[in-house]
């Protein structure tokens, strides 16, 4: 399913609106349309081509499994950022790039872990043991760090993904991206250098309809592929082969395991039908079979004795 924008969303909003002539970047020629009194105009007709494609492809990423780390430190950027990034329950960074977010995720980590344990002996109660100053300072560490690293405190392992705003102010995300092999998709504005972004939404990166417009697109799709992988757990739950379980026979006061091949909710209508009563003995629960009626047989005949026994017998007498 394509990107709901069209073209008149992106007109109202400025999308096509680029930098001055004087400080465009060559290399984005492919994607400037023309020019109007010293401005860049960029070619709309790609960017909602472009959009439309990228969106299946960050669906079909977190339908995967995969996340998302949005990125977006200008101020026109800062609460787009945050608030598509919460609402589709990705990363972010919206305040800051810390050196080595990426290439260095360890420090960065040990960073994470720093705020947390503060977070935690605050909650606790230990501040109140302290002096007002070293209370002060610590939860001016505690603000600080939240700023820089709240957005992304909850991310356990290095992004598939970066979505990022302006990559001229993100040089360095953008860069760590490129070191590592993870995949840019960005807003790039007519001075940026398109040879350093992977998937290439060509607009205005300075307007903030522009980048609520873009974001929420992205963030959307992101929904979209959540909810894909929700239903596919689902329907996996729903096919699953139940396992073997252990059935218990009450009868002598013997337990008698037999492994059947029953669901529980099987199990408990059984349990309820009582249909697991005490067993009848092998001996008792068969039948005796009469013999059919006929003439009697013979009794066997006594052997003879033998020649020589009898002789015996008649000298001794």
């Amino acid at each position: 399913m394509p990107s709901t924008i069209t073209m008149r969303a992106l007109l109202e909003t400025g999308v096509h609106f680029g930098h001055r002539t004087s400080t465009w970047n060559p290399r984005m020629r492919p994607w400037i349309f023309t020019e109007r009194n010293g401005i860049h105009i960029i070619d709309l007709q790609q960017t909602i081509v472009n959009i439309n494609r990228f969106h299946d492809m960050v669906r079909d990423l977190v339908a995967g499994g995969g996340s998302i780390l949005f990125v977006g430190t200008k101020r026109q950027a800062q609460e787009t950022v945050r608030r598509e990034a919460e609402r589709c329950g990705m990363p972010y960074v919206n305040h800051r790039w810390l050196g080595g977010t990426l290439t260095n995720w360890r420090t960065i980590r040990e960073r994470i872990d720093t705020l947390k344990n503060l977070e935690k002996r605050r909650d606790a109660g230990e501040f109140e043991l302290l002096t007002k100053k070293e209370a002060l300072m610590l939860q001016r560490k505690i603000d600080k760090l939240q700023l820089r690293l709240g957005g992304i405190r909850e991310m356990q392992r290095p992004p598939d993904m970066l979505l990022i705003v302006d990559t001229v102010r993100e040089a360095t995300a953008v860069k760590e991206a490129n070191i590592l092999n993870v995949p840019v998709i960005a807003l790039v504005d007519t001075n940026s250098n398109p040879d350093e972004i992977d998937y290439i939404i060509p607009a205005n990166d300075d307007a903030v309809r522009a980048i609520n417009l873009l974001v929420k697109a992205v963030s959307d799709a992101v929904l979209e592929g959540q909810a894909m992988r929700k239903a596919d757990e689902d329907e996996m739950e729903d096919t699953a082969v139940p396992e073997y379980v252990s059935i218990e026979y009450e009868g002598d006061g013997e337990d008698a395991d037999d492994e059947q091949f029953l669901g529980e909710a099987t199990l408990a209508k059984l349990r309820d039908a009582n249909l697991f009563e005490e067993e009848t003995p092998a001996a008792e629960s068969q039948t005796t079979r009469e013999p059919a009626a006929g003439p009697e047989p013979e009794a066997p005949e006594a052997p003879e004795a033998p020649a020589e026994a009898t002789e015996r017998d008649e000298s001794q007498s």
